[in-house]
């Protein structure tokens, strides 16, 4: 029986998953690379009535959960984000024929790698779009969140479509 690699699991390929996570950190970067070479702290341009380009440091997690601790939560997130990388690439190589489940976590893994760069080069988040109705804004956030965010929902749609198929 041949070997069997990293990059290979019962012959299906990690590797369009780790393309798209590579992809999905890229164009994290890439835009906040921009949003912090254009944009001072608190600057923010108008877009539409509901949405903004605005700089924001999160120190915290979502929501900017514990954002105002003493500099700790730094590292705890860090370390938080690198577990979660290679739980998901474990999982990945477990699971890379499962397709919506692969792209669920290729989603996650490249967001939250965007995010432990952040953390560990700047120590905070850069987040940047800012939706808003009236006087009422929702916490700004970034292309790794909504790459978090995708996968989170593809997850539960493919819990929810393994459940169906077993009745």
């Amino acid at each position: 029986m041949p070997k069997t690699t990293f990059l290979k699991s019962s012959g299906n390929s990690v590797l369009p998953w780790l393309g798209l996570a590579l992809i999905l950190l890229i164009a994290d970067q890439f835009t906040k690379v921009l949003i912090l070479g254009y944009y001072n702290l608190g600057d923010s341009t108008y877009v539409t009535s509901f949405f903004n380009v605005v700089r924001v440091h999160n120190t915290g997690a979502a929501f900017s959960f514990l954002a105002s601790a003493s500099g700790w939560q730094r590292w705890f997130f860090t370390a938080i984000g690198i577990a979660a990388a290679l739980f998901i690439l474990w999982l990945l190589r477990s699971h890379s024929g499962q397709k919506l489940f692969s792209f669920a976590l290729a989603c996650i893994l490249g967001g939250a790698i965007g995010n432990v760069v952040d953390r560990a080069m700047h120590g905070y988040v850069v987040d940047f779009l800012q939706f808003h109705w009236r006087d009422w804004y929702f916490p700004s956030f970034n292309i790794a969140d909504a790459a978090i965010t995708i996968g989170a929902a593809c997850l539960i749609l493919d819990e929810l479509l393994r459940v169906r198929r077993t009745r």
